[in-house]
């Protein structure tokens, strides 16, 4: 499988994700960039979750059909179509720990297709649309304490 590289202006990998946007700040997504997305991809999703949440993985942003010549999604934007968060509410919810120093891991998938999925698709749904579609992936992680 290929690998996409996923950076972002604001942090650097495996650092702090600035404050502005968490739920300490603005809260808005911050800016990601995507390099490396294969010619053959039709369209790339994009979930950032955190794997120390208190209650098990939580889901910050689910998002599918983004367009394959996206290169930057822009902070404070929607670059596809988004499902739910684990709030149950679909766009970007910025970091919230309730103690200590979580990871937030942002996923990028380029499939070979565009998913037909509903408003109320979650993560796990997304994941198993891709399924058998995941030509190129890649990952950052950000991290955030309060």
């Amino acid at each position: 499988m290929k690998e996409l590289i996923i950076k972002s202006p604001s942090f650097q990998h495996n650092s702090p994700i600035p404050k502005k946007y968490s739920c300490d700040g603005e809260g808005t997504n911050p800016p990601i960039t995507i390099d490396g997305t294969p010619k053959e991809a039709k369209s790339l999703a994009l979930v950032i979750d955190d794997p120390d949440a208190p209650n098990g993985t939580f889901d910050h942003w689910v998002v599918w059909n983004i367009p394959t010549s996206t290169t930057k999604i822009a902070e404070n934007s929607v670059p596809g179509t988004e499902g739910l968060n684990s709030a149950r509410q679909q766009g970007y919810m910025g970091p919230c720990p309730p103690s200590g120093t979580h990871r937030y891991f942002f996923k990028v998938y380029a499939l070979d297709k565009e998913l037909n999925l509903g408003a109320k698709t979650t993560k796990r749904d997304l994941e198993k649309a891709m399924q058998g579609h995941i030509i190129a992936k890649g990952e950052l992680i950000g991290l955030y304490h309060r």
